[in-house]
Protein backbone atom coordinates (compact mmCIF):
# COMPACT_ATOMS: atom_id res chain seq x y z
CA UNK A 1 0.00 0.00 0.00
CA UNK A 2 1.52 3.93 -1.40
CA UNK A 3 0.55 6.58 1.09
CA UNK A 4 0.82 10.16 -0.38
CA UNK A 5 0.77 13.24 1.04
CA UNK A 6 -1.64 16.27 -0.82
CA UNK A 7 -1.48 19.65 0.05
CA UNK A 8 -4.47 21.20 0.22
CA UNK A 9 -4.94 24.85 0.69
CA UNK A 10 -6.95 27.44 1.76
CA UNK A 11 -8.08 30.58 -0.41
CA UNK A 12 -10.00 34.30 0.36
CA UNK A 13 -11.99 33.82 -2.46
CA UNK A 14 -9.47 33.16 -5.59
CA UNK A 15 -8.98 29.62 -5.36
CA UNK A 16 -9.88 28.96 -9.27
CA UNK A 17 -7.86 31.68 -9.89
CA UNK A 18 -4.66 30.09 -8.17
CA UNK A 19 -5.52 26.55 -9.14
CA UNK A 20 -5.41 27.31 -13.30
CA UNK A 21 -2.19 29.11 -12.42
CA UNK A 22 -1.07 26.02 -11.22
CA UNK A 23 -2.43 24.16 -13.61
CA UNK A 24 -0.44 26.43 -16.23
CA UNK A 25 2.83 25.77 -14.47
CA UNK A 26 3.00 22.10 -13.67
CA UNK A 27 0.32 21.01 -16.21
CA UNK A 28 -2.33 17.90 -15.41
CA UNK A 29 -6.12 17.50 -14.83
CA UNK A 30 -8.08 20.20 -12.63
CA UNK A 31 -11.61 19.37 -11.70
CA UNK A 32 -13.68 22.51 -9.62
CA UNK A 33 -16.59 22.20 -7.99
CA UNK A 34 -18.56 25.12 -6.93
CA UNK A 35 -20.38 25.75 -3.93
CA UNK A 36 -23.76 26.09 -5.93
CA UNK A 37 -23.03 22.88 -7.12
CA UNK A 38 -23.99 21.94 -3.99
CA UNK A 39 -26.71 24.24 -3.36
CA UNK A 40 -24.87 26.11 -0.43
CA UNK A 41 -26.45 29.44 0.01
CA UNK A 42 -24.30 30.86 2.78
CA UNK A 43 -21.28 30.72 0.70
CA UNK A 44 -20.43 32.77 -2.86
CA UNK A 45 -22.59 30.86 -5.36
CA UNK A 46 -19.41 30.46 -7.88
CA UNK A 47 -16.74 29.87 -5.03
CA UNK A 48 -14.68 27.24 -4.99
CA UNK A 49 -15.64 24.23 -2.46
CA UNK A 50 -13.12 22.36 -3.85
CA UNK A 51 -10.73 22.08 -6.28
CA UNK A 52 -8.76 19.18 -7.28
CA UNK A 53 -5.53 19.41 -10.10
CA UNK A 54 -4.48 15.83 -10.37
CA UNK A 55 -0.59 15.44 -12.21
CA UNK A 56 0.71 12.01 -12.56
CA UNK A 57 3.12 12.64 -9.72
CA UNK A 58 0.91 14.20 -7.04
CA UNK A 59 -2.23 16.49 -6.45
CA UNK A 60 -3.18 19.37 -5.15
CA UNK A 61 -6.39 20.44 -3.46
CA UNK A 62 -7.52 23.51 -2.73
CA UNK A 63 -10.96 25.64 -1.58
CA UNK A 64 -11.96 29.40 -0.95
CA UNK A 65 -11.96 30.04 2.79
CA UNK A 66 -15.32 30.86 4.63
CA UNK A 67 -15.44 34.29 4.93
CA UNK A 68 -13.21 35.88 7.57
CA UNK A 69 -10.86 33.09 7.85
CA UNK A 70 -8.01 35.02 5.92
CA UNK A 71 -7.87 37.63 9.38
CA UNK A 72 -7.04 34.45 11.17
CA UNK A 73 -4.12 33.32 8.69
CA UNK A 74 -1.04 35.35 10.08
CA UNK A 75 2.02 34.77 8.46
CA UNK A 76 3.23 31.65 5.94
CA UNK A 77 0.06 29.08 6.59
CA UNK A 78 2.61 26.63 5.00
CA UNK A 79 5.14 25.22 3.15
CA UNK A 80 4.97 23.02 -0.38
CA UNK A 81 7.87 21.11 -0.73
CA UNK A 82 9.48 19.51 -4.21
CA UNK A 83 12.15 17.07 -3.98
CA UNK A 84 13.56 15.23 -6.62
CA UNK A 85 16.32 15.29 -9.27
CA UNK A 86 14.66 16.75 -12.66
CA UNK A 87 16.26 19.92 -12.55
CA UNK A 88 15.47 21.33 -15.86
CA UNK A 89 11.31 20.68 -14.63
CA UNK A 90 12.11 22.25 -11.43
CA UNK A 91 13.60 25.07 -11.94
CA UNK A 92 11.20 25.76 -14.59
CA UNK A 93 8.56 25.42 -11.90
CA UNK A 94 10.21 27.68 -9.68
CA UNK A 95 11.00 30.59 -12.18
CA UNK A 96 7.36 30.22 -12.64
CA UNK A 97 5.63 30.35 -9.68
CA UNK A 98 7.90 33.55 -8.64
CA UNK A 99 6.34 35.68 -11.40
CA UNK A 100 4.29 37.97 -9.61
CA UNK A 101 5.63 36.65 -6.23
CA UNK A 102 9.17 36.87 -4.97
CA UNK A 103 12.03 34.51 -4.35
CA UNK A 104 12.78 34.21 -0.69
CA UNK A 105 15.97 31.81 -1.45
CA UNK A 106 17.20 31.87 -5.21
CA UNK A 107 18.07 28.28 -6.33
CA UNK A 108 21.48 27.49 -5.63
CA UNK A 109 24.19 24.62 -4.78
CA UNK A 110 23.68 23.96 -1.18
CA UNK A 111 26.26 22.80 1.73
CA UNK A 112 24.56 19.40 1.91
CA UNK A 113 25.00 19.42 -2.23
CA UNK A 114 21.86 19.66 -3.47
CA UNK A 115 20.56 22.57 -5.06
CA UNK A 116 17.91 24.47 -2.77
CA UNK A 117 15.63 27.31 -3.79
CA UNK A 118 12.66 28.61 -2.17
CA UNK A 119 9.80 31.25 -3.46
CA UNK A 120 6.33 32.86 -2.49
CA UNK A 121 3.67 32.71 -4.95
CA UNK A 122 1.62 35.97 -5.85
CA UNK A 123 -0.87 33.84 -3.57
CA UNK A 124 1.03 33.84 -0.83
CA UNK A 125 1.68 30.26 -0.95
CA UNK A 126 5.43 28.88 0.03
CA UNK A 127 7.10 26.56 -2.46
CA UNK A 128 10.65 24.61 -1.59
CA UNK A 129 12.27 23.30 -4.19
CA UNK A 130 15.42 20.64 -3.49
CA UNK A 131 16.74 19.27 -6.46
CA UNK A 132 19.06 16.25 -5.71
CA UNK A 133 22.83 16.51 -6.40
CA UNK A 134 24.17 14.82 -9.16
CA UNK A 135 21.78 15.13 -11.40
CA UNK A 136 24.20 15.27 -14.23
CA UNK A 137 23.69 19.15 -14.96
CA UNK A 138 23.91 22.68 -13.82
CA UNK A 139 20.84 24.76 -13.57
CA UNK A 140 19.48 25.83 -17.09
CA UNK A 141 20.40 29.15 -17.50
Amino acid sequence: MAISVNPYLNFAGNAREAMEFYQGIFGGELRVLKFSDFGMTEMPADGTMHAALVHPNFTIMASDAMPGAEQTWGGTRNYIAFMGDEIEVMSGWFDELAEGGKVGQPLAQQAWGDTYGDVMDKYGIEWLFNIAANTGGDLPS
